[in-house]
């Protein structure tokens, strides 16, 4: 079965495909010298209350446009890095994991840092949407919020993925 770059998907997510994915030599690319991995795992408390669970909803079509809007971002700032981005829907236990990022370069600076660009602009543009689940009630938690051409929001990123 192919491993695709990005997905949005109800499956359980797993690392080593996606990091066998990345790190694979491909023609026109300087081998990787460095590989990172970046799993965002469902925890067990927020805003002081014990989580029980989560489930997530995206419209997958639109979230693997934006996901792949990462993807061509990322490249053209980390040239020689090659990212995958898996993103979880639907019902989710704790400490399950809602996305996976890998990312391989001939660096690890440019590892690192298409890895933190991935996640943080997957919380400004990707719609996936997370309803938390707590003792006592539920509550949605507010997702996506920036227009994926904001200039503003993407150099905040950068930012942040620089250090």
């Amino acid at each position: 079965m192919t491993v695709p770059m990005i997905a949005v998907t109800g499956a359980v997510l797993e690392v080593a495909p996606l990091a066998a994915l990345v790190s694979t030599a491909s023609s026109g690319r300087p081998g990787p010298g460095a590989l990172t991995t970046f799993v965002g795992l469902v925890r067990d408390h927020h805003q002081g209350r014990e989580v029980t669970h989560l489930e997530y909803e995206a419209y997958v079509p639109l979230a693997e446009k934006a996901l792949a809007r990462i993807l061509a971002e990322a490249a053209a700032e980390w040239p020689d890095a090659r990212l995958a981005i898996h993103h979880r829907t639907g019902r989710l236990g704790i400490g399950e994991a809602s996305v996976v990022i890998a990312a391989a370069s001939p660096h690890r600076a440019d590892a690192y840092a298409a890895s933190r660009y991935a996640i943080e602009r997957i919380k400004q543009i990707v719609p996936v949407w997370k309803h938390e689940y707590f003792a006592g009630g539920d509550a949605w938690v507010e997702g996506a919020t920036a227009d994926p051409d904001d200039e503003a929001a993407r150099a905040a990123a950068l930012a942040i993925a620089r250090g």
